[in-house]
């Protein structure tokens, strides 16, 4: 049986938002902590960030000054930010409410309980010293859900749209991290010492942030560097969170809808596999060389899987 189309659209919005959720907590706990520990001007720090959510315009018209109080509040708690945790999770459970009659029971109390223990916090929490809990909680709290999700929905075509907005989300993302912060090193190699100390923390920040750090240095074993750490994020393919191993799960989970409507959009596959095969044959040079705008070109291709998933099944009328 055919998935209707708003279920389906539902379900691909619960995977992008919840992962969404998980990617703007593990940057922002990485970064505050970080920041605290570095030396330079706030704005240099949260540039990164702040580029990656949409840019410091909102923040200022609301907050009237860029510094780790209003970066975290405008991340964590305003819902006037799309991107923020407390919005992400909002959202999330906005679509999930509608399937409580499609979807196990758990997985419903676990986002219900996600946002009952998320979306009425603000910034008291960075008053108590909390938000290292807090972001631990809304990232533990994806996990939890996608892990009930794992063990308890049916393999039919609602995980798998699901799944494919959970792999898009987590795909796109990465790629956003790495094209902002190359874009702030701008191809300077510093030779003072202090900033090139600075530059490593930033790299090893990024590496946290997505969880990458202890596999990194077991799979690299010479340092940090910017090339080699995008080489592993990009397009490593036994690391869960690179580009690679994402865009690999993305078209495994249309490939399965596919079956659902054999043939019916043949664009969505083509496209899914150019960006697998791309990333299985490119070198990491050719993504990251500066004349060629190789981590524009790959967010775009991700963007036209989004866009041609978007049309193929959630426009129809």
């Amino acid at each position: 049986m055919l998935l209707l189309s708003r279920l389906a659209e539902n379900l691909f919005w619960i995977g992008r938002y919840v992962e969404r959720a998980e990617n703007t907590a593990r940057l922002l706990n990485v970064n505050y902590y970080a920041t605290l520990e570095m030396t330079g001007r706030a704005r240099e720090h949260w540039a990164p960030l702040l580029e990656l959510t949409g840019g410091e315009r909102r923040l200022r018209e609301k907050y009237g000054r860029v510094d780790a109080r209003s970066v975290s509040a405008w991340l964590a708690f305003d819902r006037d930010n799309p991107s923020s945790i407390a919005s992400s999770v909002l959202r999330a459970r906005e679509n999930a409410r509608g399937l409580r009659d499609r979807i196990p029971s758990e997985m419903w109390e676990a986002i219900n309980r996600t946002y009952l223990n998320v979306c009425f916090q603000n910034e008291g929490v960075i008053d108590r010293d909390g938000l290292f809990e807090f972001c631990a909680s809304a990232r533990d709290a994806s996990q939890f859900f996608f892990g009930i999700a794992f063990a308890t929905l049916p393999r039919d075509e609602g995980w798998s749209f699901l799944r494919a907005g959970q792999m898009l989300e987590r795909g796109d993302n990465v790629v956003r991290v790495l094209q902002t912060h190359y874009q702030v090193m701008d191809g300077q190699s510093p030779s003072d010492p202090t900033r090139r100390a600075v530059q490593d923390q930033r790299w090893v920040s990024v590496l946290k942030g997505a969880s990458a750090y202890e596999a990194y240095r077991k799979r690299v074993q010479s340092g940090i560097d910017p090339v080699r750490i995008g080489g592993f994020l990009l397009l490593d393919e036994f690391f869960p969170r690179s580009v690679r191993y994402s865009a690999e799960n993305l078209h495994d989970a249309l490939t399965q809808i596919d079956r659902h409507h054999p043939g019916a959009h043949p664009d969505i596959l083509r496209l899914s596999r150019w960006l697998v095969a791309r990333l299985q044959f490119a070198g990491v040079e050719d993504i990251l060389e500066r004349e060629d705008p190789g981590l524009d070109e790959l967010l775009g291709d991700f963007n036209r899987v989004g866009a041609a998933i978007n049309a193929a099944y959630f426009q129809q009328e």
